[in-house]
């Protein structure tokens, strides 16, 4: 399709967010799915599981330093051929994590890995809002995070399950041919497009002149570290707290997975309507559940349907995207990715937090409590970005810049 995005169908539209979507699914998957193989790799490579873990940390470390410095250095680059070289590059270093011969080489490819995911979700939403009415935007960028969301329903299981029976070296592998599904499927589907008139590295660092910037970020980098600081414990919490059978923490996982996919379709519909209160909405959504969190954990069906609740409250990356493409103005590709180092950045502060509680001796459950400081430090952040606005959070821009058609 060489098309205009003004001239797609809607068909047309929905195969651009499949295509688009099918990369949220591959960063999904093994973003998470690596947690639940460290304890193989440990074994293959002779070391203890913390101190596997920082593979799970040097991957995390890449996405915080790529989603920046790709977006600035790819400035002048059309959004469409942006996607697929991210794409190919994701593909080849998770083979290459797959194919590591010793734990120090993994742990680069784990950063490399790292390095394409929060562009990728930058500019793959700026396509997906591209091809909607202003209106519509937040629910088209939340069909590229679903593919995340249902990763950690269908991708993460099915990793999972074939690195436990044919080795974690597959599971790696498994995401590395996702990724060139990717490429397959956006060289196919996205519109060609030209690079945005005026673009330069310049213009997008001028995103970080912007305070509502900055404050929006620290929506996402306190307020959803409070759902990583019960989600990175949730399996020894389960199993040493509530006291179920191994074989049943898989299936809570899904659970929250479910949550998430749910909440993430009721956000978008909400953000369309009214944006910052859809995201202040979710950050007390979060701290109420997250509260409620050590309190059920006794109790199977009971835990089980608060980190449901839990999961639901995971869509605030939803109306924080559509915020950033508000208050960015001409500095869109570098906004829209920062969106993800800052979930990343949450994604280290709530784990460290839950586990300094821990070790500390407030026990596992305490990790509901620590999340629930969280998101209301995000709130804290929320209500400053609503006062300091001159419109009071509820601008919406009736025109983004928007890529050129190609021939």
């Amino acid at each position: 399709m060489n098309a205009a995005p003004a001239t797609l169908t809607r068909g047309q539209v929905r195969l651009v967010l499949f295509a688009l979507a099918m990369g949220g699914f591959a960063i999904g998957t093994t973003e998470f799915a690596a947690m639940s193989l460290l304890p193989y790799f440990a074994a293959t490579f002779g070391i203890t599981e913390p101190m596997a873990g920082h593979a799970i940390s040097s991957y995390a470390l890449g996405v915080v330093v790529g989603a920046p410095v790709i977006a600035v250095l790819a400035a002048k680059w059309p959004r469409r051929k942006l996607l697929l070289a991210l794409m190919a590059c994701f593909a080849v270093f998770n083979v290459m994590t797959a194919l590591s011969p010793t734990y120090g080489m993994m742990v680069v490819f784990r950063f490399l890995s790292g390095l394409p995911h929060g562009a990728y979700f930058g500019v793959a939403m700026l396509v997906a809002a591209s091809l909607v009415p202003p209106n519509a935007r937040a629910q088209a960028a939340s069909r590229v995070l679903i593919g995340l969301t249902i990763a950690t329903i269908i991708g993460v299981p099915v990793a999972t399950w074939m690195g436990q029976a044919l080795g974690w070296r597959v599971g790696f592998g498994i995401v590395g041919v996702l990724a060139l599904l990717t490429v397959l499927l956006v060289s196919i589907f996205v519109p060609r497009d030209e690079p945005i008139v005026g673009a330069s590295m310049m213009r997008e660092l001028g995103a970080l002149k912007r305070p509502q910037v900055w404050l929006t970020l620290g929506i996402g980098a306190i307020g959803f570290g409070g759902m990583f600081a019960v989600y990175s414990y949730l399996a020894t919490t389960l199993v040493d707290v509530t006291h179920v059978e191994p074989g049943v923490v898989p299936i809570v996982l899904m659970v929250f997975g479910l949550g998430m996919t749910i909440g993430t379709f009721v956000a978008a519909w909400l953000a369309d309507r009214a944006l910052m209160a859809t995201a202040g909405g979710l950050l007390v959504w979060s701290a109420f559940w997250l509260a409620v969190f050590p309190f059920a954990t006794g109790n199977i069906y009971a835990v089980s349907f608060v980190v449901f609740m839990i999961g639901c409250g995971g869509a605030l990356g939803v109306p924080l995207q559509t915020r950033l493409m508000d208050v960015a103005d001409d500095a869109q590709t570098l906004a829209a990715s920062l969106n993800h180092s800052a979930f990343n950045t949450a994604n280290a502060i709530g784990p460290w937090l839950g586990g300094l509680a821990i070790s500390y001796g407030y026990g596992w459950s305490s990790t509901g409590w620590v999340g629930a400081v969280l998101a209301v430090g995000g709130m804290v952040f929320w209500v400053i970005s609503v006062v300091t606005d001159p419109k009071h959070g509820q601008h919406v821009r009736h025109h983004l810049p928007q890529a050129a058609p190609g021939e």
